[in-house]
């Protein structure tokens, strides 16, 4: 299949009006979108890392999958290193672009050894010419995430969680991508694991010069890792910032909400610190309130939040905020 159409752009990632809807039977005849993403729009740079968090079920995951095409999206556009990316052109642009898994003990094969799961991607797209090629690749991969040559011969189910994470990884940069959605990749893990997984996930771009899409809702990991951050809530983008602006300058109700509740290790300030209650519960993405999706639990809405959306506005420093009234 020859290559798809480029055009110039400084982003390798470019995501433009984005829409998952999954059509739910909520009667004999009759079917309702659920909104699981609903007009997401961000751009990332090549070795960069955008950090999107948000509650849980807002969505965050479902974009990434959408972007891989695991999900065909019901509408929107996503371009890659130029090229608009379409069912019919998704296979060259698969190696790269690639996924890591939330769940460790899922998304490995119980049937296959190590070696087999890393060089899975290479027998897909003929990546080697001799089998002793195959086995070099996949042990300098293994040394690149930290695993033992001896590994190779063994099967998932004998590794702990943050070794089968690793096994993900190297499976995910054994096609040599130059993007890779991180969904969730350290919330199965013990948290002195999740410290020397996101280490490594650094120092891997800096030698490999990958960007992520590093999805999470732990805002303190996110802030460890990424550059710029996108706070997602009922399937919309909120706000996105760079990292130190959106975390001392948080203008959504929303993002501020979610920052209060960020635990602080020194006791004076934490207990100077105001939390956030949120009234009420999530709305269903089946029935979605009308204009703004949060107005249902912001103390500041007002007529206009409940007739028509706020689209993102940029107050200054590409610090961009979907609210009529913040």
């Amino acid at each position: 299949m020859s290559e798809p159409e480029k055009k110039k752009s400084e982003y390798l990632v470019e995501v433009k009006d984005l829409k998952e809807w999954f059509p739910v039977k909520t009667g004999w005849f009759h079917t309702t979108p659920l909104k699981a993403v609903d007009g997401v729009s961000f751009n990332i740079k090549a070795g960069e890392t955008l950090g999107l968090v948000g509650e849980s079920g807002c969505g965050k995951t479902t974009v990434g999958r959408t972007l891989l095409r695991l999900y065909e999206p019901t509408g929107g556009e996503f371009y890659f290193d130029g090229a608009l990316v379409t069912e019919k052109n998704i296979h060259p642009l698969r190696k790269q672009m690639q996924m890591v898994f939330q769940d460790p003990y899922s998304s490995l094969n119980p049937r296959m050894t190590v070696e087999d799961i890393i060089g899975e991607p290479l027998d897909i797209h003929h990546l080697y010419s001799t089998k002793q090629e195959r086995h070099d690749k996949i042990m300098h991969l293994m040394e690149l995430v930290g695993l033992n040559a001896e590994h190779a011969t063994r099967y998932a189910h004998e590794f702990s969680g943050g070794q089968r994470q690793r096994i993900g990884i190297a499976r995910a940069l054994a096609v040599d991508p130059k993007f890779i959605v991180c969904d969730e990749p350290v919330s199965a893990l013990d948290v002195s694991i999740q410290a020397q997984v996101i280490n490594m996930f650094e120092e891997l771009q800096e030698k490999l010069g990958v960007a992520y899409l590093f999805i999470a809702h732990d805002l303190l990991v996110v802030r460890h890792i990424s550059k710029r951050v996108a706070v997602m809530y009922l399937g919309r983008i909120v706000e996105i910032a760079d990292t130190d602006e959106l975390y001392d300058h948080p203008i959504h109700p929303y993002t501020l909400s979610l920052l209060s509740a960020v635990p602080i290790p020194d006791p004076k300030t934490a207990r100077a610190s105001k939390r956030i209650i949120l009234e009420g519960d999530v709305p269903s993405p089946l029935h979605m309130p009308s204009g703004c999706p949060f107005r249902t639990r912001c103390r500041y809405a007002t007529e206009k939040c409940a007739q028509e959306a706020p689209q993102l506005t940029d107050r200054g420093g590409d610090h961009l905020v979907a609210c009529w009234n913040m």
